[in-house]
């Protein structure tokens, strides 16, 4: 499970994928043939997306992962989990 799950790309593609759990709040009133980065998913487990993206067929065809950590337990912070963050992006295309 992820905090958010944002999408990327064309508002009618979105749209066709993942229909009614896409939230468009961010960017309401984009044009269907404009491109946008600012909807994100209202589910928040990437199987979910991931078969949406397969039944409407697409294929993941890259992905890159990133984690940083703001501070260590010698900076006097806390040593468990909660300093790091992490993002991920996964690349889909249809051919």
């Amino acid at each position: 499970r992820v905090a958010r799950i944002t999408v990327c790309g064309k508002t009618a593609l979105a749209k066709e994928v993942f229909g009614e759990t896409l939230n468009e709040s961010r960017d309401p009133d984009r044009p269907p043939e404009r491109y946008t980065a600012r909807y994100y998913l209202k589910f928040n487990f990437l199987e979910q997306a991931f078969d949406r993206l397969s039944e409407a067929g697409f294929r993941m065809a890259a992905c890159s992962s990133t984690g940083t950590c703001a501070f260590g337990p010698e900076q006097g912070g806390p040593a468990d989990d909660k300093i790091w963050t992490s993002y991920t992006e996964y690349v889909f295309c249809r051919d």
